[in-house]
């Protein structure tokens, strides 16, 4: 019974002989904690104040999302990405807290 037992014990003590043991790090290119973050100059995208759906008088929705930065973001569905309205554009009138808009001449209500 002890000769398993010292065949298993000369094969871990092997294996681990063959580990070297040494404190290396390697290291490709600079070294990028001795240079400064320089985040001058970003400019984050304008947040979504708003989502609102409109029902326009021929029947259509419209879906509106309201930016943070006073454009507008207009969307035939719900999943569309949407064409960017800027502020004071005259294809839409209205803003995120009013109960109906004016876009591209028609009245539509929330």
């Amino acid at each position: 019974m002890t000769r398993p037992l010292t065949i298993i014990a000369l094969a871990a003590a092997a294996a681990l002989a063959g580990c070297n043991n040494d404190d290396h790090n390697i290291v490709v290119g600079p070294d990028v904690d001795d240079q400064p973050v320089n985040n001058v100059g970003v400019v984050l995208p304008p947040s979504i104040q708003a989502s609102k759906a409109y029902r326009c008088k021929d029947n259509s929705l419209v879906y509106i999302d309201w930016l943070s930065d006073g454009t507008a973001r207009v969307k035939k569905t719900r999943e569309e990405v949407g064409t960017t309205v800027a502020a004071g554009d005259a294809s839409l009138k209205g803003d995120a807290k009013a109960a109906s808009i004016t876009y591209n001449g028609q009245s539509c209500k929330a």
